[in-house]
């Protein structure tokens, strides 16, 4: 039973870093100043984005796997890290297509980024906590 506990603690620790880098990415966008110094820095963040995503995902399967509990719970899980991968995605493709001289495409996308990772934490904070009631 320690395996699985050593899985749990692994995957709690994992949610936590996932939160950590969209506070850094809220953060940054916040307090961005330019357009091209943001998008450099969240061209750097997005694999992170995507690798501590990863993570998450496939240590709750193990732990899922392992205890042999598929509920209401671990769906919602799975949907929101599905979801969470595609708004990233979606902000990615938005953020790369916008020129140095299109300034109001640059401001739009600063709005839209805030937003995006807005939502992004309450989607994680949301599952957390449902989480923890059921």
């Amino acid at each position: 039973m320690e395996l699985m506990s050593d899985a749990v603690v692994t995957h709690v620790f994992a949610v936590y870093f996932f939160l950590a880098v969209m506070l850094f990415n809220l953060y940054s966008v916040s307090t961005a100043k330019k357009f091209v110094p943001l998008a450099k820095r969240l061209k750097i963040m997005t694999p992170l984005y995507h690798l501590t995503n990863a993570i998450v995902m496939y240590t709750g399967a193990i732990v899922s796997a392992y205890a042999q509990h598929f509920s209401f719970t671990v769906v919602i899980m799975i949907a929101a890290s599905i979801f969470l991968l595609v708004i990233e995605i979606k902000r990615y493709k938005k953020m790369r297509v916008i020129k140095t001289t299109d300034t109001k495409l640059q401001e739009e996308f600063m709005v839209y980024a805030k937003k995006i990772y807005t939502i992004e934490i309450a989607v994680l904070i949301s599952v957390y906590i449902i989480s923890k009631i059921f």
